[in-house]
């Protein structure tokens, strides 16, 4: 068995539901396109403010994945 290498990305996922709505909105469209997916980690979390009330979740969080072994 080798070492396995990962690499990160960083995404914002928003939602106007939920935090974890916008995070699994994140997760799922980068699944779309990027393969061995592992882990995430929620970096920032902020939001948007209309007429004093929470419009939208706005998560920002970094997503590591396998490099494939060539």
């Amino acid at each position: 068995m080798s070492d396995q290498v990962y690499k990160k990305i960083e995404l914002t996922g928003t939602s106007e539901k939920s935090l974890e709505d916008a995070i699994s909105g994140a997760v799922e469209m980068a699944a779309d396109t990027i393969r061995n997916m592992r882990w995430f980690e929620v970096v920032e979390t902020r939001g948007r403010i209309v007429d004093g009330k929470v419009a939208q979740w706005q998560v920002t969080l970094k997503i590591g994945f396998a490099l494939e072994q060539q």
